[in-house]
């Protein structure tokens, strides 16, 4: 996967979760997403390099960071709750989307109950089982 698609496909994930929403809060060269005000995706470019940054949970976060040489700490975020993720061989699609999902939950489960568009606890399941 290369680093629009990668950016490709992580945006096509986001935009289709509950309440998510693309900003511009840093410049044309960053894409923010958020979901109620709260930010769980990040896109810009490193010296020339594509990247996603995402939320994750710090036990897998340092879990996907040894796995995966293209999953480094989170560029210009808080090292132990963010990661950056770049194209490489190990990067496919269900990955970046698997990704993407589970820093959006992340998000959404911090979220007063009243105010997350989904329940985290079971958005995606179904799908998920399928995987």
């Amino acid at each position: 996967m290369n680093g629009s698609t990668l950016q490709k496909t992580a945006a096509d994930c986001a935009e289709e979760l509950p309440g998510a929403q693309l900003e511009h809060p840093f410049g044309p060269d960053w894409e923010v997403f958020k979901v109620r005000g709260k930010v769980f995706m990040l896109m810009t470019e490193v010296p020339g390099r594509p990247v996603v940054i995402l939320k994750a949970d710090p036990g897998e976060a340092l879990a996907l960071r040894e796995r995966n040489s293209h999953i480094t700490p989170g560029y210009h975020m808080n090292k132990k709750h963010w990661i950056t993720l770049e194209d490489g061989e190990d990067v496919d699609e269900k990955l970046v989307e698997e990704l993407v999902t589970d820093s959006y939950l992340l998000v959404v489960s911090h979220l007063p109950k009243a105010e997350q568009p989904v329940d985290p606890h079971i958005y995606g399941s179904a799908t998920r089982a399928t995987r």
